[in-house]
């Protein structure tokens, strides 16, 4: 085992790549859209508490697993947590704080691709004159390879390439490099975030039309900031909002236990969890929520975007409205959007690469050109079929089981590592060690009870999802003594590809199609899978060489 000496060069370098780790695309893509969907303000008050009862005692938990991991020389979870017990097994859970890494890297660096691709064709003008509808079918094309690539063949395998090797280098310059990215781009991402909110927030009705006369920014701000109190009895609600947490906190990942490893062992992280998460929600709720509802209410009407939302619109539908502020400010619009998108996720992308170098360096000597190269090389292998069969549904297969299932075990495992096998005791001695502020008592019964409770809910919701997302429903079945009708979009129902037999179904003139993404679907997990079982066997060599080590 090789101890590493590298540490983060300053305070405010540490915070903002931990920010950085956890302001990605889904503060401003995933958020807006969840509100949308899950009723706007309904949607506020379910995701502010599940921030306060699951994602700050995470943070919390995450953090000291990483700092404590990492003072015994440990900078990976697969170490990290078998620190933490006698039992062999959570090394092997550990397992997951690599594998998710790789897996999403993969398919997050495609949506990379295609922020800073669409930054050169906002300078150049390319959607100056186009329609709505051209816009839209200008990123399916791209999307699918079946056009808009400027005269290059495979133009979007190629700047996939590009930017997942622009991620490799920075990697390779160690935390120096991470941290000098944070300080660029993490600033720069809330000048462009603040000066696009800005609009957002005074276009008001400006902007309607013959087309949409009704439109109004305001209608759009309203509605995801009015609350409604009905929203805390209604289950779906209570599982949108938990689910986000995970996307917007990158907890249950591995990244953060990694980036903590790296602290001190007497220097402060409660303080430093809670600044980086604030940083985080302060990003998601006050920007994120300003600009793609906000702008296309002000230009399309509220009732345009509760029909169209989706994680489309920032490709589809805002390089349209942005042109409609004229080509100047439109181009200097669009850079900002896209800039901040591609800031968002390099700042995010770049802590998936550490977990792997931390584990490769400590088990067996390897430096940071070496590490770098190689995780880029695996994530290269994982990510080139999802730009190949994007149209048949291999991106979704791995932002799903990588990026959404693997989150919630990752962290219901932790957390009771945490709380019950190392004991909350001495996770509270850990946690408040060096702190630099004092921590509410009542986290402690948080951190043990409420929080495996919440994560055991996420997880059981997602395994068992009633037909329609109908939780009243299913509830209501279940006093009577009757089983409710799953969903497919249920994980038991995914596992059976249910919800593609029933898209068959829906369209049988298309039975082709579906039958080729069932097909890749299967690919993509049988991947995944392969992905799992090499790293975990990785780690099983690593113990071997570490009893040959003390030997």
């Amino acid at each position: 085992m090789s101890v590493t000496n590298e540490t983060w060069g300053s305070r405010i370098g540490l915070i903002l790549a931990m920010a950085g780790n956890a302001v990605g695309l889904g503060n401003f893509l995933r958020f807006p859209v969840q509100a949308v969907q899950n009723g706007g303000g309904a949607f506020i008050i379910p995701y502010l508490i599940c921030f306060l009862l699951m994602g700050i005692p995470l943070l919390f938990t995450e953090w000291s697993i990483g700092r404590y991991g990492g003072k015994l020389g440990n900078h990976s979870t697969p170490y990290i947590l078998d620190s933490m017990s006698k039992k062999p097994i959570w090394k092997y859970i550990g397992v997951f704080g690599i594998f998710t890494n790789i897996a999403v890297v993969a398919y997050y660096t495609y949506i990379e691709s295609w922020t800073f691709i669409y930054v050169l064709h906002t300078v150049f003008g390319t959607f100056t004159g186009m329609g709505k509808e051209e816009v839209s079918l200008f990123f399916d094309q791209y999307v699918n390879l079946t056009g808009s690539n400027s005269g290059i063949p495979l133009l979007p395998l190629i700047v996939y390439i590009l930017v997942l090797g622009v991620n490799v280098y920075i990697l390779s310059t160690g935390l120096g490099g991470i941290e000098k990215v944070a300080k660029i781009g993490m600033p720069l991402l809330i000048i462009f975030g603040i000066i696009l909110a800005y609009q957002g927030w005074t276009m008001g009705a400006d902007f309607a039309t013959e087309e949409f006369p009704d439109a109004n920014a305001w209608d759009g701000i309203n509605f995801l900031w009015t609350p409604q109190y009905t929203s805390l009895a209604d289950p779906k609600v209570w599982l949108a909002a938990a689910g986000q947490i995970f996307f917007t906190l990158s907890v249950g990942m591995g990244s953060i236990q990694c980036y903590a490893s790296y602290v001190k062992e007497n220097e402060d992280i409660a303080l430093n969890s809670l600044s980086a998460g604030f940083t985080n929600e302060f990003v998601e709720v006050l920007l994120g929520s300003a600009i793609v509802i906000p702008i296309a209410a002000g230009f399309l009407g509220l009732d345009w975007v509760l029909e169209n939302a989706g994680f489309g619109m920032a490709f589809q539908t805002m390089p349209y409205l942005f042109q409609q502020w004229g080509a100047v400010f439109g181009a200097f619009a669009g850079v900002c959007w896209f800039g901040l998108l591609f800031f968002a996720g390099i700042t995010s992308s770049l802590a998936m690469g550490t977990p792997w170098m931390g584990f490769m360096k400590d088990e067996f000597g390897w430096g940071k050109v070496k590490g770098a190269v190689s995780f880029g090389l695996i994530a290269l292998a994982m990510g080139l079929p999802t730009v190949l069969f994007y149209q048949y549904g291999y991106f979704d297969e791995y932002d799903y089981w990588a990026g959404t299932v693997s989150l919630v075990v990752f962290a219901l495992l932790e957390i009771i590592l945490f709380a019950w096998v190392f004991g909350i005791d001495k996770g509270w001695t850990e946690l408040n060690r060096g702190a630099d502020i004092q921590i509410p008592k009542v986290y402690k019964w948080i951190i043990k009870y409420v929080t495996p409770v919440m994560l055991l809910m996420v997880f059981v919701g997602a395994l068992f999802t009633p037909e329609g997302n109908n939780w009243s429903g299913a509830i209501a079945a279940l006093l009577d003594g009757q089983f409710f009708s799953l969903d497919s979009s249920s994980l038991i129902s995914k596992i059976t590809h249910d919800d593609i037999q029933a898209q068959i179904l829906l369209n049988p003139e298309q039975a082709e199609f579906f039958e080729k993404k069932m097909f890749y679907s299967t690919l993509a997990r049988v991947q995944l899978v392969f992905l799992f079982l090499i790293i975990t066997a990785i780690v099983w060599y690593s113990t071997l060489n570490r009893k040959r080590t003390l030997i």
